[in-house]
């Protein structure tokens, strides 16, 4: 008798503890479910305001522009345009406009590379002189890795050529000149030192072993795969695109065209353009083996040894740091009238991209953290649809089968 009375009194308690845990689910998921649907619109509002008065200063009349793209969870959150394209011609920026990407080239020429060693058209601890068989001795030392993470020494070409030399220098011309010099600044492989030249001997490796052109090669290999349709090399006096950006340089008066020089036509380090809109395909790309496996984007996404610096260290074709404590992987460029930031936080999926049209204004090294900081300041991360569908059908299963474990279990594990 006694023990029937408990284990009576045990399913009780057993279903007044399903049933309390139950409540606390469904109020906890309803609470879920308005944070999902509510919370969002009134954070992007808030964005929107702070982000139009970060670039206030792009948006005055007769001001070369900016483009800002966020993107969280593989969605963009924001995107917006600032003041203007074409100065001269009154043409307004928009998310669609192509600037001078200058150093941001750095991270398609390492990919390009990447796709080469996966298919096993080169590895990355080959010397160079197996592509340059007349290069000095000291190239065999230098290796593809060196180049990539900026650890090869080699000279830099602003060294032995002026500015103001005609006609402007290729990508070949470089390797070249590197030909002639018979040293490097330190032992490859014991330093970082960034280099552009690195970066065109890169492009023609890529040109060597593919049998194309390095801007043929991009895109057949990475632009057309991701329907990147705008992202492209220009010819130094081809306009007829309206989507290019014109390049300015602060003055004293305002705003002047950049002038280009010896440096500007560079391919490998630079020299292509792109838009907010492509850099976002580029950027989901990143999350996929579409292009390079996961093995590979791990290696190109880890810094070399040697390359800590103040900016953190250095990848293939990205700084590699941290900020509040996330993986950081990032570049700057600047370049004929353009200074631009992507910034990317794998472990939020959180991407921000500001290209701009002028050169010389130190306020965005300012402006471009503080964008960062405002979506870095939610300590919640989105709920995905497909995190949502699989809370909802755990629900449903606790729910239908009463199981008071699987339904306390659930809160902590989704807080």
């Amino acid at each position: 008798m006694t023990k029937h009375v408990i284990s009576t009194v045990g399913r009780l308690r057993s279903k007044r503890n399903t049933r309390k845990s139950m409540k606390l689910l469904r109020g906890f998921f309803i609470f879920l479910l308005c944070s999902i649907l509510l919370i969002p619109s009134y954070a992007f509002a808030d964005k929107t305001r702070e982000i139009d008065i970060l670039f206030a200063d792009y948006n005055k009349p007769n001001s070369p522009g900016a483009s800002v793209m966020v993107i969280q969870n593989g969605k963009v959150v924001f995107k917006k345009a600032f003041g203007l394209a074409n100065v001269e011609e009154k043409t307004l920026a928009t998310t669609q406009t192509n600037y001078d990407l200058a150093s941001l080239t750095k991270q398609f020429t390492a990919m390009a590379i990447m796709i080469l060693a996966e298919h096993k058209k080169l590895n990355y601890d080959d010397s160079i002189t197996k592509f340059f068989p007349d290069f000095p001795a000291y190239g065999k030392s230098i290796t593809v890795r060196h180049l990539l993470n900026h650890t090869s020494g080699l000279i830099a070409y602003k060294e032995f050529v002026a500015p103001e030399t005609k006609p402007p220098l290729s990508d070949k011309d470089v390797v070249e000149l590197l030909k002639k010099q018979d040293r490097t600044y330190f032992l490859p492989g014991s330093q970082f030192r960034y280099s552009n030249s690195g970066y065109d001997v890169l492009a023609i490796i890529v040109e060597k072993v593919s049998g194309s052109t390095f801007p043929d090669f991009l895109r057949r290999n990475i632009f057309e795969p991701l329907q990147m349709n705008n992202t492209r090399f220009y010819a130094p006096n081809d306009f007829s695109d309206r989507r290019r950006a014109i390049g300015y340089a602060k003055s004293l008066d305002g705003f002047a065209r950049a002038k280009t020089d010896a440096y500007s036509f560079t391919l490998g380090d630079g020299s292509l353009y792109s838009s907010v809109e492509d850099l976002y395909k580029w950027d989901k790309a990143l999350y996929t083996n579409k292009l390079a496996s996961s093995e590979t984007l791990k290696i190109a996404f880890t810094p070399a040894f040697q390359t800590n610096t103040l900016f953190g260290g250095y990848g293939f074709g990205w700084f590699v740091g941290k900020r509040n404590g996330l993986k950081e992987i990032w570049h700057s460029g600047g370049g004929y009238g353009s200074t631009n930031y992507i910034y990317r936080y794998p472990e939020r999926k959180l991407t921000v991209i500001v290209l701009t049209n002028r050169i010389g204004d130190s306020s965005l090294t300012e402006i471009v953290p503080q964008v960062v900081d405002l979506y870095l300041a939610d300590n919640q991360s989105p709920v995905d649809e497909k995190e949502l569908r699989q809370l909802h059908r755990k629900y449903r299963e606790a729910t239908n089968h009463g199981d008071s474990e699987v339904l306390e279990l659930l809160i902590p594990k989704t807080l």
